[in-house]
């Protein structure tokens, strides 16, 4: 990879702030301690330059109409972490978070070190700015999307701590409860959250932990999630992946060249409110525990009822392919209809729906055992939509679901997703405006 260390991505304040270099000087310090590893290119550090023509050399334009990490190929890997701002911050002390996050998220995203001087271009007397654990790693195709909470407009208490509550979209609201929630509030909500994915598991690590590093004195970690095995395509080149219970996953997912679906049904319009969200989108994430032991007990013919497609293809169990439409008035030699009508694929198939879809992003997570020595695994389920009214309404319509057995909802939030930034300008301006 090419030694880009000198280039610069113009910002307001010319880089990172002096509070961005101070929390990078603080070291690891508490909220860099609880996120993980690395990726970048230091200057004087022989980089192998074969690898630029290499797949991990991918990269993806940081600045835009809209975030980067949405509609782009999903990648193999996840980082996704929430945070929450210090008490007795300001207004500027936000804007600054998000200069500084802007500008250390678009080198990153080009395979560079957080600032110029990096991991070890800096004083050998002080911290370096960049942990430096892959300096010898690409970009590999990584993404960091940036979003609001509830929360950070207005606290639980009503406090308005940045004079942004008038600002808050009317969209914007926690969750309801939904039937069979579990959740767990250390990992759930956030004022913040940042989502880093990559084709290398490091490289989304470190672009984490280098935010929350910058954001030492402003915002602290919450909680975070790693994903791996993307669970759904957003481009039609993309084979359709598979997750924890072994079915295809996202196969009717909104691809990113479908521009009339993403207008409709991702994409935050210049008509709608407020008018600083234009362009973007919403976020809503989702930790869905799996009862693994108790679905690999299940015969054959039940998991695919409970799904309503077959395991091997991905067929609906009306018949065809894996892109054929469901039939749900279809028999088959063994159910009438053949496709269950509690089945998951007919309860949120758009026709149930009043045509309501969203675009899916989400991961298969393993996250050690549980007490009862069973598996700690499930689906890191991430969902942009142009409001999340959609996502309650399908949420709402899997209250009979077959699978709903055999998974446990323990983690939940809420984000607006803001368009994307103009070079020169960072992730959330028109808030400010």
């Amino acid at each position: 990879m090419a030694d880009l260390q000198g280039e610069r991505d113009p910002q307001p304040a010319g880089g990172l702030s002096r509070r961005g270099l101070l929390g990078l000087a603080a070291g690891i310090g508490a909220a860099g301690l609880a996120v993980g590893a690395g990726a970048g290119t230091a200057a004087g550090v022989a980089v192998g330059r074969s690898r630029e023509a290499a797949t991990g050399a991918r990269a993806y334009a940081f600045f835009g109409t809209h975030q980067a990490g949405i509609t782009t190929p999903v990648q193999d890997h996840l980082h996704f972490a929430a945070f929450d701002m210090m008490a007795r911050t300001s207004s500027d002390d936000l804007v600054e978070l998000l200069q500084d996050w802007t500008y250390a998220a678009a080198r990153m995203s080009r395979g560079l070190e957080v600032s110029a001087t990096g991991a070890v271009g800096g004083s050998p007397d002080a911290p370096p700015d960049d942990t430096g654990e892959a300096l010898d790693l690409p970009a590999n195709g990584l993404t960091i999307t940036i979003g609001f909470g509830p929360t950070l407009f207005q606290t639980d208490a009503g406090e308005d701590r940045y004079g942004i509550a008038s600002r808050r979209p009317t969209a914007l609201q926690t969750l309801p409860a939904f039937l069979g929630d579990d959740l767990d509030p250390l990992s759930s909500g956030g004022d913040l959250f940042v989502q880093a994915c990559a084709d290398d598991p490091q490289v989304a690590v470190h672009a984490v932990r280098n935010l929350s590093r910058i954001a030492f004195g402003r915002a602290r970690l919450r909680w975070s999630q790693l994903g791996f095995g993307k669970t759904s395509k957003t481009t039609a080149d993309q084979a359709t992946p598979r997750n924890l219970f072994g079915y295809k996953d996202g196969t009717a997912n909104i691809l990113a060249d479908d521009t009339a679906a993403l207008t409709d049904h991702v994409w935050v319009a210049d008509a709608d409110e407020p008018a600083w969200m234009a362009g973007g989108s919403y976020l809503v994430a989702r930790k869905i525990a799996m009862i693994i032991e108790t679905w690999d007990r299940l015969r054959l013919s039940e998991q695919d009822r409970t799904i309503g497609r077959d395991k091997g293809e991905g067929a609906p169990l009306s018949g065809g392919t894996e892109q054929t439409a469901p039939d749900f008035t279809a028999a088959s030699a063994t159910a009438s209809p053949a496709i269950d009508a509690r089945s998951h694929v007919r309860l949120a198939h758009p026709d149930f729906n009043d045509g309501t879809r969203i675009l899916r992003r989400g991961y298969n997570y393993v996250d050690g055992n549980t007490n009862l020595g069973r598996l700690d695994a499930g689906l890191f389920f991430l969902s942009y939509q142009r409001s999340p009214d959609q996502f309650v309404r399908l949420q709402k319509a899997l209250s009979t679901d077959l699978m709903a057995e055999y998974v446990r909802h323990v983690g939940s939030g809420v984000w607006a997703v803001p368009p994307g930034a103009e070079a020169g300008s960072y992730i959330g301006a028109g808030l400010f405006v």
